[in-house]
């Protein structure tokens, strides 16, 4: 039996764009004798859905789909992922579920069972958990299908009660099929890995594995669909952060044979680098737009931004606005102008001086006697905001957010200025992170000036400022991050690693008191364990830690 695993763009909602994209895949196969064809989860609707799924029509409009779909399914089957109507009245609306689909109908319904609900996932708010198994029998072979996190309890400490396949396994099946969405982050696909195989060598039998590519908003899914044999080690691998559709041959994965050659294993930062421009390509192709703009400061967070939107756009469909205040400097704004030049994107200057000091004439009454702090610094950096979002409107570009992980950490940052934008590049990447970046996006030869990589990195809102005179080194003040946001350790287990006390208690509190900044910033792409956003629930009105 021949089996296509189809890693597939979807768009959430938008039924006929994923329709038509399976049916041509279901067409495309069939021509050459693919007996299966396995889409990914809730591919019909694309995922997540989120609260779409309380709408009864965006129901309706999936079973028209899988009917549809099942229409052209005459000489080949596939499964295919959907929300499907609980026809019980207790319990969730709705099942998490795939159609096995053969000879024009659908033939057998297979429900999710272990629905996550953690960091971005939120699937209990919406879905029922299945209770009932049995294979799918087709061509002569019993297939175990489960759908994603269904194969995902294992380790020390197991999430869930249930194990799907160990109710599945007793009906001797020759292999697994699990149809996921499985987010994008830089650990995860290693992750991956090791719990897919550890199912091939528990249960002793292959398994084929489909996942999302594409970026919904901040997700971003990477594909890289597996298929291992009964032993649990790779025999093909599907290319990453891209369609790709391979057919295998049952036998030969149940004899071990290799079927292709496995995707190159990227680094963290060339990964980050890739899922990054997918994120900036398909938040601009699914919601229609073409150009972005962006503040260009001569700086390194910009420089990437502008580098990542002209890889993924196309530098003609790219505004870099550069905005000098009276205290640019003259090498930042020339930084800015080489790196527009060098890479070909439009680019215009509109000083703010003016502008800033006619708010600082407006309210010369009310400020009187009081001196200059944060205030005037802010109101720059708000006269900047105002500029780019005159931009956007006027010339229907969609702003490009430019700040960083570690900035947004700290709320080093300005509300309705620099924090502006319709979708944030860089807010999961650390400072450090960063500067990898641009090592990575001059690899071949220099588009990112030298000296913006090496001077010291500054907002350049008063004489000679420097973020080292409100932040701690980047090196350290990473490290710290990261130990409390991706790994959740407390002030005092940061301290025992050798942290200096005051400083990681400064760090936390920062941390803590930005999080009101947080609500107020634009989606962030995804691309660490742990993201600003939807996968990090944090109350704004708190004591904790500080």
């Amino acid at each position: 039996m021949k089996i296509a695993l189809a890693q597939l763009n979807y768009h959430i909602g938008n039924f006929e764009y994923n329709t038509n994209k399976i049916i041509q895949t279901l067409e495309d196969q069939k021509s050459k004798g693919t007996d299966l064809v396995v889409f990914a989860e809730l591919s019909i609707s694309g995922y997540p859905p989120r609260d779409f799924l309380e709408y009864p029509d965006f129901i309706d409009l999936c079973k028209k789909a899988a009917l549809d779909i099942a229409a052209h399914c005459k000489d080949i089957a596939c499964i295919v992922g959907l929300p499907e109507i609980n026809p019980s009245t207790q319990g969730k609306d709705l099942y998490n579920a795939a159609y096995f689909i053969a000879d024009g109908e659908i033939k057998q319904v297979i429900r999710k069972t272990l629905l996550p609900t953690y960091d971005v996932f939120d699937e209990y708010r919406y879905f029922e958990p299945a209770a009932e198994f049995k294979c799918v029998d087709y061509k002569g072979h019993k297939i175990a299908v489960t759908i994603c996190e269904d194969l995902w309890n294992f380790g020390d400490n197991p999430l869930y009660t249930k194990c799907p396949m160990d109710e599945l396994i007793k009906e001797e099946p020759d292999f697994m099929i699990n149809i996921a969405a499985s987010p994008f982050d830089y650990h995860h696909d290693d992750q991956r890995i090791i719990v897919l195989s550890q199912n091939c060598h528990k249960y002793q039998i292959p398994l084929f594995y489909v996942n999302h590519v594409g970026a919904q908003t901040e997700l971003i899914f990477d594909g890289g669909s597996l298929v291992f044999d009964k032993a649990g080690d790779i025999v093909s691998e599907l290319k990453y952060f891209e369609e790709d559709v391979q057919v295998f041959d049952v036998e030969q994965v149940q004899s071990s044979i290799v079927l292709g050659a496995k995707s190159e294993r990227r680094n963290n930062t060339e990964q980050v680098y890739q899922a990054l421009l997918l994120g900036i390509k398909d938040y601009f192709n699914k919601s229609g737009f073409k150009k972005a703009t962006l503040g260009l400061s001569g700086g390194i967070d910009s420089a990437v931004v502008c580098a990542l939107a002209c890889e993924a756009l196309g530098a003609e469909n790219v505004m870099a606005v550069l905005m000098p205040s009276k205290y640019s400097s003259d090498h930042s704004i020339k930084d800015a102008v080489d790196l527009a030049e060098k890479i070909g994107c439009k680019h215009t200057i509109v000083p703010i001086e003016k502008i800033a000091d006619a708010f600082d004439e407006t309210l010369e009454n009310e400020f009187r006697d009081v001196a200059l702090d944060l205030t005037e610094e802010n109101i720059q950096a708000r006269s900047r905001g105002v500029i780019l979002m005159a931009m956007s409107n006027k010339f229907g570009y969609i702003l490009l957010n430019t700040s960083n992980k570690s900035e947004c950490a700290v709320g080093y940052g300005t509300l309705y200025g620099d924090m502006c934008g319709a979708i944030s590049v860089l807010g999961d990447c650390y400072k450090t992170q960063v500067y990898q970046l641009a090592e990575h996006i001059n690899r071949n030869g220099e588009i990112i000036p030298v000296n913006t990589i090496v001077k010291p990195p500054s907002a350049e809102l008063r004489p000679d400022q420097k973020d080292s005179d409100s932040l701690p080194d980047y090196d350290i003040l990473d490290k710290v991050l990261f130990e409390y946001i991706e790994l959740k350790k407390s002030a005092n287990a940061i301290i025992a690693l050798g942290y200096d006390g005051d400083l990681v208690k400064k760090i936390l509190n920062m941390v803590n008191k930005a999080e009101f900044k947080r609500y107020q910033t634009p989606p962030i792409l995804r691309v660490s364990p742990k993201a600003f956003g939807m996968g990090r629930r944090m109350p704004i009105v708190s004591k904790y830690l500080f």
